[in-house]
């Protein structure tokens, strides 16, 4: 299952790392591509949008949406 989350509060490439990071690290995560300028990560994978938030948050993050 692919999903594109809109993520408030990267400001630059270190934030990214820390998302790309934190979802990464998700039980059934297969891919996660972070895009810095539009502010979404692009996720694939078998995860729960609660995971997802949940995640994010502790990265320090908010989820705004999931598609």
């Amino acid at each position: 299952m692919k999903k594109e989350i809109k993520i408030d509060g990267m400001h630059c490439e270190h934030c990214a790392a820390s998302v790309e990071k934190a979802l990464s690290s998700l039980e059934g995560v297969k891919k996660v591509k972070v895009k810095l300028q539009k502010g979404i990560a692009k996720l694939d994978g078998e995860v729960s949008d609660e995971a997802i938030r949940s995640a994010v948050a502790e990265a320090g993050f908010t989820v705004t949406g999931i598609e």
